[in-house]
């Protein structure tokens, strides 16, 4: 058990080196990119926000796309596995009504005969 935690830290203290490593870089070339390239980018930056709501719809889009294709890898149930999963709820709710049924009907008289009341 230790051994595998021992590598499962092991991996996440090579993803996170990694993931440092590579923000480095993105530092190191933005920061060679000099002032052309900011003023370039703070211009895109002004554009890209009224993009942003115009990506609202393909987000929407794209969520109801994997839906119907995660619908069509469900595996439905078979007319006769249906049948028997409703009887099988049907007489479990059956069994567990009559259950709740008995026991308060076992409080009830315990009530009346604690407190003589009649109700």
């Amino acid at each position: 058990m230790a051994k595998k935690e021992r590598q499962k830290r092991s991996a996440r203290q090579a993803r996170a080196q990694k993931r440092a490593e590579l923000e480095a870089a993105h530092a190191a070339s933005v920061a060679s990119a000099g002032d052309a390239k900011k003023a370039d980018a703070s211009a895109k930056s002004q554009e890209t926000k009224p993009a942003k709501a115009a990506k609202k719809p393909g987000r929407v889009r794209s969520y109801f796309q994997a839906v119907k294709a995660e619908m069509h890898r469900v595996v439905w149930p078979s007319h006769e596995e249906l049948k028997n999963y409703t009887v099988a709820v049907t007489v479990f709710l059956i069994v567990f009504g009559f259950c709740i049924w008995l026991v308060d009907t076992g409080v009830v008289a315990l009530m009346v005969g604690f407190t003589g009341l009649r109700g």
